[in-house]
């Protein structure tokens, strides 16, 4: 046979001159957006639960280009319908691994209501009139539940969020420790709970959120950039009074493979012992050659 059909006949086979480029084997991790924190117009909204977190090892990726999605943090809530906090975004390797936005924190007003928590990666948190959100298995957990006036904390990575007390909000739920970037962090933390004039919950973890009520109504915390996490939820006396929910935080998506073991692009790179990193803060494509 020709030289050069040869060469067309490897090409339309998906091999290179010197034989077939085989697939590669990464590592990934995908962390969604976190939901944002919810209000209540007397008392503390819920905590936005943390964005589903999604790793694994030894995913096959073949020559190709692989579009990458990193979701962003659900808002927060204001004191007007609906109060409570958005969900968070989807994040994704193409179709292959999806994680799923977090849930927004509940929020209500005495004399209209307002939605349940939002379900999601983790479950937002309940308020005294509005349930918590739900997570989704092998993302995720549950928000928090309330019986009082206080919010209940969002879901988390690994835990639930805790139940809110008679005055304090409840903790976020913890979220997951991975250190793919080159140093531990950790993603998808819930947001703590609004309070009712006393402590909020806190959001737990170098990743999570800030408190959703440090003092006295006062306004959620937003969730960290891209670490996912949820937004702390709001407290305030009474309309027009706004001390709305934080916002949850934007997602992130790590590729990682061993170094010499493919040429690939996209996203920030850099080095981490024997592996290449690949970190996308924001959508982009991952080209494998």
């Amino acid at each position: 046979m020709p030289v050069l059909a040869t060469r067309a006949a490897a090409a339309a086979r998906g091999w290179g001159m010197f034989g077939k480029n085989p697939p590669i084997s990464v590592d990934y991790l995908v962390v969604a957006g976190g939901g944002g924190g919810g209000v209540v117009d007397f008392g503390g909204g819920g905590g936005g639960g943390g964005g589903g977190v999604l790793t694994a090892t030894a995913l096959t990726l073949t020559a190709n280009s692989y579009s990458i999605t990193v979701g962003g943090g659900g808002t927060g809530g204001v004191i007007a319908t609906p109060y409570q906090g958005g969900n968070g975004t989807d994040s994704s390797i193409a179709a292959l691994v999806v994680a799923t936005g977090g849930g927004g924190g509940a929020g209500s007003r005495l004399a209209s209501g307002a939605p349940n928590a939002g379900s999601g990666g983790s479950g937002g948190g309940a308020t005294n009139d509005r349930a918590a959100g739900t997570g989704t298995v092998g993302q995720g957990n549950n928000g928090g539940t309330a019986t009082g006036p206080s919010g209940g904390g969002g879901g988390g990575g690994t835990a639930v969020g805790a139940n809110a007390g008679a005055t304090t909000g409840g903790n976020g739920g913890a979220g997951v420790t991975n250190s793919y970037s080159g140093s531990s962090q950790v993603y998808g933390s819930g947001g703590g709970g609004g309070s009712n004039q006393n402590l909020g919950g806190t959001g737990v973890g170098a990743g999570g959120t800030n408190a959703g009520s440090a003092v006295a109504w006062v306004a959620g915390g937003s969730g960290t950039a891209n670490f996912g996490g949820g937004g702390g939820g709001g407290s305030g006396p009474a309309a027009p009074v706004n001390n709305p929910g934080g916002a949850g935080g934007s997602g992130v998506v790590i590729i990682r493979y061993l170094t010499g073991t493919a040429s690939c692009t996209g996203g920030t790179i850099t080095t981490s012992g024997s592996y290449t990193v690949h970190t996308f803060t924001g959508s982009g494509t991952f080209t494998v050659s």
